[in-house]
């Protein structure tokens, strides 16, 4: 997927299942996507609770079910900074 693409995913994911009461913001080479506490999706480099950084192949995996999400952290791929507990609140969005 391109980055295109996966923001439109995530706008999707976000109005469908609302906000999560945290913050994420995804770092890709190709842009950043971040997901307010309250489900809005912005394209600017806002504050959040939790940063997951990856490159867009990585998180095409990671969405298809190629890829093990905690195997892509552990291994390097994905990149986590924040609060961690946020990040595990991240399956209840994808």
């Amino acid at each position: 997927m391109t980055f295109q693409e996966i923001n439109e995913r995530i706008i999707a994911l976000a109005a469908e299942k609302g906000g999560q009461g945290v913050s994420f913001k995804f770092a890709f080479p190709g842009g950043i996507i971040v997901v307010g506490a309250d489900g809005a999706v912005s394209n600017e480099n806002l504050d959040s609770d939790c940063t997951i950084s990856t490159t867009e192949e990585t998180f095409t995996s990671i969405l298809k079910g190629e890829l093990n999400s905690m195997m892509a952290v552990m291994t390097g791929k994905v990149k986590i900074s924040g609060d961690m507990s946020v990040a595990m609140k991240l399956t209840n969005l994808l």
